[in-house]
């Protein structure tokens, strides 16, 4: 055969396993919209405790031979000039895996930087093909994106990441158990799939950020999300989800799944308390309500912008107004998960249990690209 037409079958082949892998990833849906607040509607625990072994941990931290993966940090983080002027920051860093048949895994990850104090929102975005496959049997996280990396082992983390004007290098300390969400941490999505899911709703952050060439010590604190599993989104949802810390040493974990048309098809209430007990309530008892909305100049996208989150059962009377600290926190992704999201920093005040709280936190809108706000 000649070195031409092998040349020739080489380029062939090559286009043919591009063009398997572009369809492959394109029903993916990826975050922000494959995201840490993607779920499909709740199934008996009992049917899933049946189909799947319960996660172990530290044992599952690390990667996992699944189609999909992601390890999730956002938080807020404060730093002290010389001056004694004190610079606020937002922070996303998130890696996510996906693994297709014998394909090597693809790796992509945004990391962003809501800059409070200058009224700047800065992110980036990575995309690449692993060259070894997926190591089953590893403890702890270790996963690494060129200069990007996260890398931790019972709740004491490590993420280094850096973009034009910023770079992070922050050390992470759990100060609760982990959350294993839906009780147990297994959700299925019926034919969908199913979903292993836990997070570390407040971590300690220390380290250092450096900011247009000035290197500051930071401290702060962070939400850590982990989920995996054999799943593939629903490529014509959205969701709103909402991770909130209060000054009450408390924690809420809420999302709404939206079809096409924006109509809720799911909801999500989680309160954690100030003794890392996770509370459960029934999706009837959330009531949200937007406050303004904020469109795109960039993309032409509106989205809800202010949030009035209620939630009414008799174990906790909360009412709760979440602003945004910047207006503009839209991630633009498409060379690297193919979507466009806003994920940004929120604070938080109102009424918890017949008391004031205060607090930070984040939150996520996909889908209204479809929607169109």
């Amino acid at each position: 055969m000649s070195r031409v037409l092998r040349y020739k079958k080489q380029c062939a082949a090559l286009q043919i396993i591009s063009l398997l892998l572009g369809i492959i990833l394109s029903s993916c849906s990826f975050p922000g919209v494959i995201s840490t607040s993607q779920q499909l509607p709740i199934v008996s625990e009992q049917q899933v405790v049946q189909q799947l072994p319960a996660i172990r941990l530290p044992e599952d931290e690390g990667a996992h031979n699944n189609l999909t993966e992601w390890w999730y940090y956002t938080g807020h983080f404060a730093a002290t000039a010389a001056d004694g002027k004190q610079n606020n920051y937002g922070f996303e860093l998130v890696v996510f895996q996906v693994s297709r048949s014998s394909f090597l895994p693809l790796y992509l990850a945004h990391f962003a930087i809501s800059d409070i104090t200058r009224g700047e929102f800065h992110y980036d975005q990575r995309r690449i093909t692993a060259s070894t496959p997926i190591a089953g049997g590893v403890r702890g996280i270790d996963v690494h994106m060129g200069d990007w990396s996260i890398q931790g082992l019972n709740g004491q983390d490590h993420l280094v990441a850096a973009m034009k004007d910023y770079a992070i290098n922050l050390q992470l300390v759990g100060s609760k158990p982990p959350t294993l969400h839906n009780g147990n941490g297994l959700i299925t999505y019926g034919l969908a799939g199913y979903s292993y899911y836990y997070s570390r709703t407040r971590m300690a952050v220390s380290g250092t950020i450096v900011d247009h060439g000035q290197q500051f010590s930071i401290v702060g604190q962070a939400w850590m999300d982990h989920q995996w599993g054999d799943f593939l989104t629903l490529s014509d949802s959205g969701w709103d989800w909402y991770s909130i810390q209060l000054n009450d040493n408390t924690e809420v974990m809420v999302y709404l799944i939206h079809d096409a048309a924006g109509r809720a098809l799911s909801t999500y209430v989680g309160y954690i308390d100030a003794d890392g007990v996770d509370h459960l309530f029934s999706g009837n008892t959330l009531h949200t309500t937007a406050l303004a909305k904020w469109t795109s100049p960039a993309t032409g996208i509106t989205y809800p912008s202010g949030w009035r989150l209620a939630i009414d059962d008799p174990q906790l009377q909360m009412n709760l107004t979440i602003v945004p600290q910047l207006k503009n926190q839209e991630l633009v992704t498409l060379n690297s998960t193919g979507n466009i999201y806003w994920e940004g920093a929120v604070a938080v005040e109102g009424q918890s249990g017949g008391k004031s709280v205060g607090g930070l936190g984040y939150v996520e809108l996909t889908g209204y690209v479809k929607r169109g706000g």
